[in-house]
């Protein structure tokens, strides 16, 4: 069994208690309350497990530096990027052996994402480890994806 990140040292929960373990959904995605706001997304990357925790915070970062002023927030367990006001443009899912970035639009991207979906709109990347991120290609992705319609959650 993956070793597991229970978050950082000291790291406190409401009232300065201490954090709780967050609990583990199939496939190694954590289990974090629902939230808006930057607060319950560090939380999701802290519970992150293994690499997937450097990858998130790093992820995190180009989309912060990317779309200055995003809306963040966690829902159905998966930490959410959009505009106010415009939706959601982008959202993270641990599995078992990647981390999946989905952009909603993803199929209007040029060029777009290389997983397709179900929902024809939408596009993946799938970030295994080890593997080195584009950043370049994933800012243009951000840039382009906040610039398009959201989606409505």
């Amino acid at each position: 069994m993956p070793r597991r990140s229970t978050g950082p040292a000291g790291a406190s929960g409401r009232n300065g208690t201490p954090a709780a373990t967050p609990r583990w959904l199939a496939g190694g995605n954590p289990q974090i309350a629902k939230g808006e706001g930057d607060a319950p997304v560090q939380a999701y990357i802290a519970a992150m497990p293994d690499w997937k925790q450097a990858v998130g915070r790093q992820l995190d970062r180009l989309i912060t530096r990317t779309v200055p002023g995003v809306r963040k927030a966690v829902k159905w367990n998966s930490p959410l990027y959009g505009i106010e006001g415009q939706g959601w443009f982008l959202s993270l899912h641990c599995f078992t052996a990647y981390i999946k970035v989905a952009f909603f639009q993803g199929a209007s991207l040029a060029p777009p994402p290389p997983v397709g979906s179900t929902t024809p709109t939408t596009r993946y990347l799938h970030i295994h480890a080890g593997e080195t991120l584009d950043e370049a290609q994933l800012a243009a992705w951000i840039r382009q994806a906040s610039q398009l319609p959201g989606e409505r959650m």
